[in-house]
């Protein structure tokens, strides 16, 4: 190989494999050949198991070593319709590069303009935690009101979000009235967590990013939210339905979730993340 400081355009380089191993290289491309970066595959067995995962490179490509034989390989990417195929490693009859052609997939249509609420008989505001850096809690707030107004172009538009803080639920109550105390949310003195958002930013199909202020615990900060885009529906009564799948990791100390008597003592009661998901259905309004 080269060293680091050398001048010259092409850069070669020798790899030494193992004596059984072999290489699995492809690349995945789109069906104008511009290649597609940041597609995620993944190599498994005949029986399922992983052998190899990862993304293609900027170039659309990825290479593995894995020992000789007959593999499944599947490449996904947003936008695209998944690929599935099997693949012999180390036959001679098969080239040692190939080509995968992704169809694109046309994203569903937005939601048309006009204001929508938010409807909670059909939504969850979830999160995740880790107790004193081992298992994982599971919680939900159980009540919340929101409207979202989609404008003509869909960037310029908003949303608002206000959730009761009192009614978080973990499904212990001993728990579930220490995260209401002062040590946490304190949702005497803050009643409501409350997000608002007027960036609605397309990244690709059917991701978005919203972007806002999340006021959690008397305190404001910057959150952006990575949202997927589920589509339209109807619903038993003939309403018109938008859905949505978005997740977010906060942080407690941005919020000044310092749990004050556990820390006095040395403990970490919860981790310093909280991964929230909300799955949202909101209705539109004449």
């Amino acid at each position: 190989m080269e060293s680091a400081g050398s001048s010259s355009p092409h850069t070669s380089a020798t790899l030494t494999l193992p004596p059984t191993a072999r290489l699995l290289s492809c690349r995945v491309l789109d069906t104008v050949h511009r290649p597609i970066r940041q597609a995620a595959f993944e190599v498994t067995d005949p029986i399922g198991r992983r052998i190899v995962s990862g993304e293609t490179d900027p170039f659309g490509g990825f290479t593995a070593a894995v020992p000789e034989g007959e593999y499944r390989l599947s490449v996904t990417a947003e936008g695209y319709t998944p690929f599935h195929g099997v693949t012999l490693v180390g036959d001679p009859a098969q080239p040692g590069t190939g080509e995968i052609i992704l169809d694109a997939v046309e994203p569903p249509i937005l939601p048309q303009p006009g204001h929508w609420e938010l409807d909670p008989t059909h939504s969850s505001i979830a999160f995740t935690a880790r107790h004193i850096g081992l298992a994982r809690i599971n919680g939900r707030f159980n009540t919340f009101a929101g409207a979202v107004r989609i404008a003509d172009r869909m960037e310029d538009s908003s949303m608002h979000v206000i959730i009761d803080a009192a009614s978080i639920d973990t499904g212990v109550r001993l728990r579930d009235d220490h995260l209401r105390s002062g040590d946490f949310l304190d949702a005497v003195r803050h009643p409501t967590v409350e997000f608002y958002s007027e960036r609605f930013i397309h990244r690709t199909g059917s991701r978005w990013a919203v972007a806002g202020a999340l006021t959690l615990h008397g305190v404001s900060r910057s959150v952006t939210l990575d949202t997927q885009y589920l589509g339209l529906g109807t619903g038993m009564e003939g309403e018109v339905r938008a859905a949505c799948r978005a997740t977010a990791e906060l942080h407690r100390e941005d919020f000044t979730l310092n749990w004050q008597s556990m820390l006095a003592h040395g403990i970490a009661a919860i981790g310093s993340s909280v991964d929230v998901t909300l799955d949202v259905q909101i209705v539109h309004k004449a």
